[in-house]
């Protein structure tokens, strides 16, 4: 079984080579458009614990809205269903950084895993703490996901979106209008900033995102982290909103749960099989990765890994 994943692994990337200088690097955030757009890695985690890896699987990079799902799964354990009285779950069909549904929606963001949705998230999973104990939080469990106590916040990269991130901040002033922060904005906005600013490799990556293959159960350590139907309901709000204004091209070319980041990250979970991580950083115009989506895309079809087969 292995020996055809690493060979739908290596034809995936072949096949993901003609997008590479294709598509644009996220300039409006000045500590992402230095990065090479040239990159390309892939890594598949199973639960086993073996890790599958091609090209520039072990560079960090910064994973920005994959973050979403994380923070998604810590604020369902520690808030619970109320939660949703926040956010919807509903496709959006708009920009990630959109503010006109919330006009039309009394500030509650359609879904958890645009910007509004994820601070108001951010917002919840803060539960009257402190920020910076939240941000460590969210840091220590991606380590604790990862197996690798070198997942750090890139600071740069933090102070970068901060710096830009007035539309963020303006989607947080408005949802706090209509009473649905429970925080002071800055308190908000300085988590998520800290939280899209994790910088980790596909290897880190996809091992982290296994426990979503595995009904909430990380495989390696036993640890029950999230209730079975929690997971899969993450997993079908990634399938249905993990791409934006893109999610159902993402959903019928690839056929799995994903969330991309305009980092040139997407994590793809397989339930029952794997997480799969790739990066590339070359973005469509709805912020996906192009190459990694055509890896992706060709993996999940020569594998059979699509939910809908």
């Amino acid at each position: 079984m292995t020996e055809n994943l690493r060979q739908h692994i290596d034809e995936a990337m072949q096949l993901a080579t003609a997008q590479l200088g294709k598509g644009r690097v996220a300039d409006y955030i000045p500590a992402l458009a230095k990065v090479d757009p040239n990159k390309l890695g892939f890594a598949l985690a199973l639960p086993d614990g073996s890790v599958l890896t091609a090209g520039d699987a072990d560079e960090a990079f910064s994973i920005q809205s994959v973050s979403k799902v994380f923070t998604l799964a810590l604020a369902l354990r520690r808030v619970g269903s109320d939660l949703w009285d926040s956010v919807g779950r509903e496709p959006s069909g708009s920009a990630f950084n959109s503010i006109v549904q919330l006009e039309n929606e009394a500030g509650i963001p359609r879904n958890p895993l645009i910007n509004a949705g994820a601070i108001a998230t951010t917002d919840r999973l803060i539960d009257g703490r402190d920020g910076d104990a939240v941000a460590e939080e969210i840091v220590e469990f991606m380590r604790a996901r990862a197996g690798d106590n070198r997942v750090e916040i890139d600071f740069d990269v933090a102070f970068s979106e901060s710096e830009t991130g007035a539309r963020n901040r303006s989607l947080a002033h408005f949802m706090d209008a209509f009473g649905n922060l429970k925080h002071p904005v800055e308190t908000v906005v300085g988590v998520y900033f800290r939280q899209c600013a994790i910088a980790m490799s596909c290897r880190q990556l996809a091992r982290a995102g296994l426990f979503l293959a595995m009904e909430g159960r990380d495989p390696l350590t036993g640890e029950q982290l999230i209730e079975p139907h929690r997971a899969r309901r993450i997993n079908a709000i990634m399938m249905l909103c993990g791409h934006y204004d893109n999610s159902g091209e993402f959903a019928f070319r690839v056929g799995l749960p994903g969330k991309s980041g305009v980092g040139g990250g997407i994590l793809c979970i397989a339930p029952g099989q794997g997480s799969i991580a790739v990066w590339s950083p070359g973005l469509n115009d709805a912020g996906t990765s192009l190459a990694g989506a055509a890896a992706l895309e060709h993996f999940a079809y020569a594998a059979g890994w699509s939910v809908f087969d």
